[in-house]
């Protein structure tokens, strides 16, 4: 049986992608800070789906950590990663200390550069596999370090898709707005702020999102709202952009 292994699989997006990829048969490797919760979620998953379910606690932030979750790729096949951990600032760079500015550079970008170095390389030898990197549509937008993290996120994995194409490895940015998660109550932000029909259901999303992988799609915008969205940035100015963009939008919990 195929194994997946998901960073952020307690909540949000990566709980609901560990529903799905249960769904799909494969067995589970769930990668969070709190292993009480992991253990949990572990317990539910092999009760409704009947697949293994491995716990992996680490802080990806931690390179000891971080270099433990790499070597479980050597250690038995991995056919589909989901690099999905990730946290925002609610504050501005400036009002931010800078150690907490970078330990999100860290989280949102180094992380998934390892994770994805370590996961691709054995599925190139066996010829298959899959990463989705969730990024965020702010990514096309110009507001701060999360906004340009969730842009590297979405260029290399749109560039990495080409040139693994042909190996028969496929690589995909999923990139979301605003979704019933956790990640905007521990930002601290007001959700009521952000209009209701803007807001999307974290089992829709990945069930849009695993369709456009199966498709071969190197970025995924699930849901019209979000389409319309990024088709829109490029004919408004980058000012005005910046302006409207004050909130982050993303939907998911590490």
């Amino acid at each position: 049986m195929a194994t997946a292994l998901i960073t952020g699989a307690t909540a949000g997006i990566g709980r609901a992608f560990a529903e799905k990829l249960a769904r799909e048969g494969y067995d589970l490797v769930l990668v969070a800070r709190d292993e009480q919760r992991l253990r949990e979620v572990s317990a539910e998953i092999t009760g409704l789906y009947g697949v293994a379910c491995e716990v992996l606690a680490a802080d990806l932030t931690d390179r000891e950590q971080l270099a433990r979750v790499e070597r479980r790729f050597a250690e038995g096949p991995i056919e589909v990663l989901v690099n999905n951990a990730g946290f925002g600032q609610k504050k501005p760079f400036w009002a931010n200390t800078i150690e907490q500015e970078e330990r999100q550079l860290d989280l949102l970008v180094r992380v998934v550069l390892r994770l994805t170095h370590a996961a691709v390389r054995p599925m190139i030898e066996r010829g298959s596999g899959a990463v989705v990197n969730v990024s965020s549509v702010a990514g096309f937008m110009a507001r701060g370090t999360y906004s340009a993290h969730k842009s590297w996120v979405t260029n290399f994995s749109s560039g990495l898709a080409i040139e693994l194409h042909a190996k028969g490895v496929a690589v995909m940015a999923l990139c979301p707005g605003f979704v019933h998660t956790e990640f905007h109550q521990r930002m601290g932000m007001e959700k009521t702020i952000v209009p209701s029909f803007l807001w999307l259901d974290a089992t829709d999303l990945v069930e849009a999102a695993w369709s456009d992988l199966m498709r071969g799609k190197s970025v995924s915008v699930p849901s019209w709202r979000y389409k319309a969205v990024v088709a829109g940035v490029r004919f408004v100015p980058r000012t005005l952009i910046a302006r409207a963009s004050t909130i982050g939008l993303d939907g998911r919990r590490r």
